[in-house]
């Protein structure tokens, strides 16, 4: 099995609240537990954007398991915890988790991209 380095960094930014400008604002939690079958990298994770009145607009999670897309009609779904959701609204579409390291950029990159659709508006 190979070692994820970037989840000592993950776990190093739990409870950080970190600020984008323009009141939006960045929150990261995550922590350790047991490796299992939902969540097979030993990791609980939630890392949310939010607008400047507190609502969530956009988010990374394993917190629940969301149902993968039908590509047949009669093909079974799995469930997958690691998620996103990238907007309000979302109930979550799967992610798919590589390591820590990735999962940040791949939060940041998408935190970038809301920001500047935000403020062109």
């Amino acid at each position: 099995m190979r070692v994820d380095h970037g989840i000592a960094t993950l776990i190093d930014l739990h409870e950080q609240i970190i600020d984008q400008g323009g009141g939006y604002w960045v929150k990261i939690e995550a922590w350790r537990v047991e490796a299992t079958a939902e969540v097979p990298h030993g990791i609980r994770y939630a890392l949310t954007l939010h607008e400047p009145y507190g609502k969530r607009i956009l988010g990374y999670d394993n917190a629940h398991a969301v149902k993968s897309p039908r590509k047949f009609k009669y093909a079974g779904r799995r469930l997958t915890y690691d998620h996103r959701h990238l907007h309000a609204s979302d109930k979550g579409v799967p992610y798919e988790f590589q390591d820590a390291q990735q999962l940040l950029i791949d939060f940041f990159n998408e935190v970038d991209r809301v920001l500047k659709e935000a403020r062109q508006k």
